[in-house]
């Protein structure tokens, strides 16, 4: 066997369809567009969600809600997972700790949550707080400081 004696397997190849080449073919005349209409013409383009005629999915469905372009949008941290990167030996939290611990990305803002408990003393520093939370870390002696 060489390259050259290579040959795909019979019946996996198929020429193709080829219209418009007269009458003897089968396929001439109107070369398998029928007769008349839009889709008979050359150039014809059917328009994006068009259903032929019948109210299209996006008009027959319902409007609703918004999105809000002034939002802002966090990253979350629990107490919980500020208490373990305490118990790891560090005693002032930042943003870069928890990206180099895999808590938040680099990009965006962080808020701390105050779900979970936290034990040791120690300052983290964020770009926002909720109110559990702030309380939770100056209850046990440390410090919530925003950005």
């Amino acid at each position: 066997m060489k390259l050259n004696n290579l040959k795909p397997a019979a019946g996996s190849t198929h020429s193709r369809r080829r219209l418009g080449r007269g009458p003897g073919s089968g396929l001439g005349g109107t070369s398998t567009r029928g007769h008349k209409g839009a889709k008979a013409r050359s150039g014809y383009k059917k328009k994006i969600g068009f259903e032929g005629g019948q109210m299209p999915l996006q008009r027959r469905l319902p409007k609703f809600g918004f999105k809000n372009i002034n939002r802002v949008e966090y990253q979350v941290v629990n107490l919980s997972s500020i208490q373990k990167l305490a118990e790891n030996g560090l005693e002032k939290v930042t943003i870069e700790d928890m990206v180099v611990a895999g808590l938040v990305s680099s990009k965006g803002l962080v808020k701390i949550l105050g779900n979970g408990t936290l034990t040791a003393k120690v300052e983290v520093v964020a770009n926002a707080f909720s109110k559990s939370a702030e309380e939770a870390i100056q209850n046990v002696g440390g410090t919530a400081t925003k950005l």
